[in-house]
């Protein structure tokens, strides 16, 4: 479990929000998005975010099964000008 320790009063309401707002917990830069999505998914990870590209990130994020949302994530090369 990410949040330790779990049995302190305050991790459940701040584990909910965080999950409420969709808001991961951590975050983990993988090499190809598309890739480790498709792995994942194919080993029953639920995704709560599936792949999108937002300015030169691409990002999914999947629920951890204890209460965290993580995210993934690929840095997109800037374009040489």
């Amino acid at each position: 479990m990410l949040l330790e320790p779990s049995g302190h009063r305050a991790v459940g309401p701040y584990k909910q929000a965080l999950v409420e707002d969709n808001i991961p917990a951590a975050s983990f830069k993988v090499d190809n998005l598309h890739t480790e999505h498709e792995r994942l998914a194919a080993l029953g990870v639920n995704f709560t975010q599936e792949p999108m590209e937002f300015g030169n990130v691409k990002m999914a994020t999947l629920d951890d099964t204890c209460g965290n949302l993580i995210q993934i994530l690929e840095m997109i090369p800037e374009a040489k000008t």
